[in-house]
């Protein structure tokens, strides 16, 4: 496959890598070193919704913008990420908890359904002959969430990181910038 400048990829292996921790534990970076070791060009598919005048985040947004060079070739979806063209390609899926909150208030705070369309788009993402890293956050190491919603957000993204691991190679989670593999098969 012939990456952005015309030279020819090598050959991927068929891979999926969960790496997973809090907020600020340097996930990101580490799956963007991992993938730029793998690929010349590989792509970054951002799953966060842009938030109308919401300038944090727009700046968040803008922050891991920065931190990818030219090479990467980047996509914004915020639902159907299994529908994208990402056959042999090296892939970082950034990140679970904001591709599970579309799903929330898309299937109305319905925790099943939410559920069952990620688990089905996960599914799909297995079945591509691509090196695939997802991220994701351990929000039930935070403090208890105060509302019900919050509640059901956690218990959400807990079965949903659950069924990645599961399905993963590979797991590694990120302590203050330090990978711990904890998973590898």
């Amino acid at each position: 496959m012939a990456n952005a400048r015309g030279e020819q990829d090598q050959k991927i292996e068929k891979k999926m890598l969960f790496v997973t921790g809090g907020a600020r534990s340097g996930k990101s970076n580490y799956a963007q070193q991992l993938a730029l070791q793998h690929a010349d060009n590989p792509v970054y598919v951002a799953t966060a919704r842009r938030i109308a005048l919401d300038e944090e985040f727009e700046q968040r947004i803008k922050r891991h913008q920065a931190d990818r060079n030219g090479n990467w070739t980047s996509i914004e979806e915020p639902l159907h990420v299994s529908k994208l063209s990402l056959e042999g390609r090296v892939v970082v899926i950034d990140c679970i908890t904001l591709w599970l909150t579309n799903f929330f208030s898309l299937h109305k705070y319905d925790v099943e359904a939410s559920l069952a369309a990620i688990k089905a788009e996960l599914n799909e993402l297995k079945q591509l002959d691509s090196f695939l890293i997802i991220i994701s956050n351990e929000i039930g190491l935070g403090v208890h969430a105060d509302t019900e919603i919050g509640r059901k957000f956690t218990d959400l993204q807990g079965w949903t990181n659950q069924y990645v691991a599961a399905m993963s190679d590979e797991v590694v989670f990120m302590i203050s910038g330090i990978p711990m593999i904890i998973k590898k098969r």
